[in-house]
């Protein structure tokens, strides 16, 4: 049997939705294949080994469990890679085949965590260490997009301590580039965390503040008019594409109260949109994939104009696995399992990452 590292949790704001992720990714996992080891991060970033009721990890009460919880972290040598937990009287390494990091946002789906698992050497599902950074960072996204001929919105981005002083010239350029309603973003982060849409420059000054907030650097995007369309990837060399969705948000736009509190927003799969540009999601969504050095799993988000163009929005290489999440929606429609996902996830990081 194989033994699976489960990470769930985090210090990113996507703290609550790693939880659920997690959570599903558990009841999924194949139990007569895989025993799965639990990692929960808190979100001051101390982590323990958790072996309570996996139920109690969706709501967050696992880190109530005293019982069932041993500090514990990565051990980083080859010799005797895995988790290491510190008793109270001693230490001891259980040996991991593989680890599922079910984290969102920084500190694990930018990279770092996935830097760590190559240092130990421990095969681990998802993108490697520059594929989850490049995705992560949503203006380094789009400039190998853009390099490669793939189609995004305009945008145009600025470090904080560029901007500090100089906001009226900065917003004078968005107006001129860009013009209103444009969305300003954090460049690193996830689940429509710190994005404002914004309509005149009052609203751009507060947009700006939220946004450094949440990160160091802001990227502000024009608006684009048209379907949200998202396409899941599975795959290493010769990844596959799942049946594409839509998004209806039940918000002004899909923001995180829409994505996972509001319960009201309408996915609807395959997306209603004409069959040949259905076919064309799943290739662009596989060539971004490609350009951006994906493997294993990611999902591709794009905006479907009202003249029929595609453009990507951002790439997620760490997409939900919540139970209203749409990647494994999206691959269900195309014959592919919660369970059989979790099984191909975990045999593609075996395979490829010894």
């Amino acid at each position: 049997m194989k033994q699976i590292g489960v990470l769930f949790g985090g210090v990113s704001s996507e703290h609550d939705v790693s939880l659920l992720s997690a959570s599903a990714v558990l009841q999924n996992m194949n139990s007569e294949k895989y025993e799965a080891h639990c990692v929960g991060i808190t979100k001051s970033g101390d982590w323990f080994y958790y072996t309570g009721d996996t139920a109690r990890i969706a709501d967050g009460s696992w880190i109530s469990d005293k019982g069932h919880l041993t500090p514990c972290t990565i051990n980083v040598n080859h010799s005797d890679s895995g988790l290491l937990l510190f008793d109270e009287n001693e230490t001891k390494t259980i040996k991991l085949d593989c680890v599922f990091p079910v984290l969102h946002g920084k500190n694990g789906e930018d990279g770092t965590m996935q830097g760590l698992l190559e240092i130990a050497g421990i095969p681990y599902v998802g993108c490697d260490t520059l594929s989850s950074a490049v995705c992560m960072d949503k203006t380094v996204t789009h400039t190998v997009l853009d390099r490669n001929g793939i189609a995004t919105a305009k945008y145009i981005s600025i470090m904080d301590y560029d901007y500090d002083g100089h906001e009226k010239e900065f917003i004078a350029k968005a107006e001129q580039e860009l013009g209103y309603p444009m969305f300003v973003k954090p460049a690193n982060a996830g689940s429509s965390v710190g994005i404002s849409k914004v309509m005149d420059a009052a609203g751009f000054q507060k947009a700006m503040k939220l946004a450094f907030e949440n990160d160091h650097k802001v990227l502000v995007e024009e608006m684009i008019t048209g379907l949200e369309v998202e396409c899941g990837v599975l795959g290493n060399e010769q990844p596959i594409a799942a049946i594409p969705g839509s998004i209806v948000s039940c918000n002004e736009w899909y923001d995180y109260d829409a994505k996972y509190l509001a319960g009201q927003t309408k996915t609807v799969i395959p997306a209603e949109i004409a069959p040949e540009l259905l076919e064309q999601v799943r290739k662009e969504a596989i060539r971004a994939y490609m350009a951006l050095g994906c493997s294993g799993m990611s999902r591709v988000d794009f905006f479907v104009t009202n003249d029929d163009r595609l453009l990507i929005n951002e790439v997620n290489t760490i997409p939900g696995f919540t139970s209203i999440s749409m990647y494994a929606k999206m691959f269900d429609a195309a014959g592919v399992g919660f369970g059989d996902l979790v099984d191909r996830l975990l045999q593609l990081a075996m395979r490829d990452k010894e």
